[in-house]
């Protein structure tokens, strides 16, 4: 199984989410393009919180310099970033791949995160409760079912808000995978829970 982990933007817990995930199934985890923080970057975040020995962290396609938007972050390193130099690793497990941003971020003057999106990835959404997030949230899985991407589930991310959740459960007929609580830290072993919360949910997608 591929997992392709995307949000309604930045900053909702799509990194956290993929630990999770990657635990729960003891995954492998590929971030095809980072882009800043080089040195403490998504791969090894979710490096430090997985605790299980079986997972393999994949290098990135592309490592920009600059915490901006891939196609300026690109830029300002000298570089156009190709999607058909974005080569999927063949691997024999299940595979989880954490997008950058939203699925409109460009990559280049024509194409977006949501051009990395394959045919034989699951494709699940974080969304994170705000003010705003159900239109954000909504947006974003109207613009996947536009592009005939069918979405696997969806997390939600923040303390639980009922007529948030229901509404968007009950407009779009997604999948619930599980909510990430508000919690004071993520470690290995709060990752551990909510991989253990998630597992059953994510084995059925």
């Amino acid at each position: 199984m591929k997992l392709f982990i995307t949000g309604i933007g930045t900053d909702v817990g799509k990194t956290v989410a993929s630990a999770i995930v990657t635990e729960a199934l003891e995954a492998d985890y590929w971030k095809p393009i980072q882009a800043g923080d080089l040195d403490h970057s998504d791969s090894h975040k979710v490096r430090a919180l997985v605790a299980n020995a079986k997972s393999v962290f994949h290098p990135n396609a592309y490592a920009l310099n600059t915490p901006a938007s891939p196609h300026l972050a690109a830029a300002k390193d000298g570089v156009r970033i190709d999607i058909n130099k974005i080569v999927e690793t063949k691997v024999e497990n299940h595979l989880v791949i954490e997008g950058a941003g939203g699925i409109l971020v460009p990559l280049n003057e024509t194409e977006c995160v949501v051009d990395l999106i394959q045919k034989d990835h699951k494709v699940i959404v974080v969304s994170r409760h705000y003010l705003g997030s159900i239109n954000h949230t909504l947006l974003t899985l109207e613009a996947l079912q536009n592009r005939k991407i069918k979405v696997a589930g969806i997390i939600f991310s923040g303390d639980e808000n009922k007529a948030t959740e229901e509404i968007i459960l009950n407009k779009t007929g997604v999948k619930f995978i599980g909510r990430i609580d508000n919690e004071p830290y993520f470690d290995a072993n709060v990752i551990a829970y909510y991989a253990d919360k998630f597992r059953e949910n994510l084995l059925k997608l």
